[in-house]
């Protein structure tokens, strides 16, 4: 499903575009499992002018009236759409259309709103994107995946301390392997940009669990190595004794063979700028924070600034790996 949507998200970022309304960036969405994502991969991010929010809106009435749209792309649609209303104060409005999701989707309709709603607030307007999980959390008050979008778009406000509190919540009422495994994540994310180290490599250890390829482990390992780095481990070492024998080639692979010393820093740099998945995901984001992060091992705090502020300079606010750059910054 997770393919289907991004297309989806990127067909709207298309649209809005071609029309003339906004710029927006694209590339994969897989927030189902955004630890497992590739680093840096830019959002959707239709940010729309006011005037141009209308016709945005005729847009997709247009696409939501026909009758070949599987529910899985319905839901989707209507999820923008709930979005988008809320934009334009039509409060509800919204919530119909997060109840017809409901009806589409009876079961997961949560998790694609979950999982639309944090990129979309990358446009900017994250004041309508929690007005409209705040409204869906009141059709179903607690749930797990809705809470976790919350903090996801406060910890893009900075606001460290909130999206604490709500994966807390989130994790308290985390009801699968999933929804735990991703509210542990970003609750790891939280800890880091708090300067709570050692609470962040338990967060990102834990999130390990259940997961059984190697591709799904790296993002929580390198995370883990940037936190175990900051609250002054061996994280060198533990990531060795994870990464074993892997095959380090195929990006993002290559920023954990440069964390362990078999790489320099210029060979991942270009890595970073030719390898196509790199290329495609923004990995020149990712490159510049775990070189940050390798300096701060070594002491280096001259060459650690330079590359979390290039972090920062080459990431999106919707990043993790922005958001980790700008706190790290705000300590040196």
């Amino acid at each position: 499903m997770q393919p289907k949507m991004a297309r989806i998200l990127a067909a709207f970022a298309l649209l809005v575009t071609i029309s003339g309304e906004a710029s927006a960036q694209r590339n994969a969405v897989e927030a189902w499992d955004p630890s497992a994502r590739e680093f840096g991969r830019l959002p959707v991010e239709p940010s729309l002018p006011s005037d141009a929010r209308n016709s945005t809106l005729d847009a997709l009435n247009k696409i939501l009236r026909s009758s070949r749209l599987s529910d899985f792309d319905r839901s989707i649609y209507l999820s923008i759409r709930a979005y988008q209303l809320n934009r334009l104060g039509r409060q509800t409005d919204s919530q119909k259309d997060i109840a017809q999701m409901g009806k589409v989707l009876p079961t997961t309709w949560q998790l694609v709103l979950s999982s639309t709603l944090p990129e979309l607030a990358g446009g900017g307007d994250r004041a309508a994107a929690l007005r409209t999980l705040d409204s869906a959390l009141q059709q179903k008050p607690g749930d797990s995946w809705l809470v976790i979008a919350q903090a996801r778009v406060y910890m893009q406000l900075a606001d460290f301390l909130r999206a604490l509190g709500l994966l807390n919540e989130a994790l308290a009422g985390s009801t699968s392997p999933a929804d735990r495994r991703t509210a542990l994540y970003y609750r790891g994310h939280a800890h880091f940009d708090l300067g709570q180290y050692a609470l962040a490599a338990e967060d990102f250890d834990a999130t390990l669990a259940g997961r059984t390829t190697f591709r799904a482990r790296l993002g929580p390992l390198l995370w883990r190595y940037a936190a175990q780095v900051r609250a002054r481990r061996d994280a060198r070492g533990l990531l060795a004794k994870e990464i074993g024998n892997e095959n380090l080639s195929d990006w993002p692979a290559p920023i954990a063979r440069f964390l362990l010393g078999h790489m320099p820093a210029g060979e991942l740099e270009v890595a970073a700028e030719t390898d196509e998945a790199a290329s495609r995901t923004n990995g020149k984001c990712a490159a510049a924070f775990f070189i940050g992060m390798d300096a701060l091992r070594r002491g280096d705090k001259r060459r650690a600034r330079e590359q979390l502020q290039l972090t920062q300079a080459r990431c999106p606010t919707v990043s993790e790996l922005n958001w980790a750059a700008a706190s790290e910054l705000k300590r040196l």
